[in-house]
């Protein structure tokens, strides 16, 4: 039986929402950050779509801590949405989201649970990495001595940084840009190992099933 409690119901409401504030509040933010000529007039509203974007994750934490009834206790169930509200980086990982609501409002048959997180983890890293890509370089490209001097620089260190391989030619020098860089090695190897995870059984199930499909004897 599905669940009908009032902070269910809250959350399938908030899903689209949310995660149309999260892509509004991502593309605020690489245009504050990579349009250098930018008027007061264009920058004021990218600040403003951002603290809007802020002030609605911050309601729905509020309504869903009230509806939890968990007191305290929410923060360490609800970690996601905790992390969103305090980590701006993060912030765009609640599109997720909206596949899972889509396929809902649908009634369709969702993916199976290996595809689902390889699915998911896809676009995390994609999501993850672009916002990562864009912190970095607003913290490092006037640094002194910075090697992360153009937006390239700062994706290709974000895919060298996701994809573990790190290959140190560009690394960040500035203590915020550090800081991050550590949020991202972190988020890769969890990344990387749920899609690898994922494939894996896959895998074991497709060569489960040729098995069992072995005529007798063969």
């Amino acid at each position: 039986m599905d669940d009908d409690s009032p902070m269910t119901r809250w959350e399938h409401r908030t899903e689209v929402p949310l995660a149309v504030a999260s892509l509004l509040f991502l593309a605020a933010y690489a245009v504050l950050v990579l349009a250098h000529g930018l008027l007061p007039g264009g920058r004021d509203v990218c600040l403003a779509v951002i603290a809007v974007a802020w002030a609605a994750f911050l309601v729905d934490y509020l309504v869903l801590w009230r509806l939890s009834g968990q007191g305290p206790r929410f923060v360490r169930t609800h970690l996601l949405d905790t992390v969103v509200l305090v980590l701006p980086l993060l912030r765009p990982l609640r599109v997720v989201k909206l596949y899972d609501a889509v396929l809902r409002r649908r009634g369709e048959p969702r993916l199976p649970l290996y595809a689902r997180v390889i699915f998911y983890a896809s676009i995390a890293v994609l999501l993850l990495g672009f916002s990562g890509a864009l912190a970095v370089y607003q913290a490092e490209y006037q640094a002194p001595h910075a090697t992360i001097v153009t937006f390239g620089d700062s994706v290709w260190w974000a895919a060298s940084t996701l994809s573990t391989v790190g290959y140190g030619d560009v690394t960040p020098v500035t203590p915020r840009g550090r800081t991050i860089a550590v949020a991202m090695m972190v988020c890769g190897l969890a990344l990387l190992g749920a899609v690898t995870g994922s494939f894996s059984s896959w895998l074991l199930q497709l060569f489960s099933r040729e098995g069992d499909e072995k005529p007798p004897g063969s």
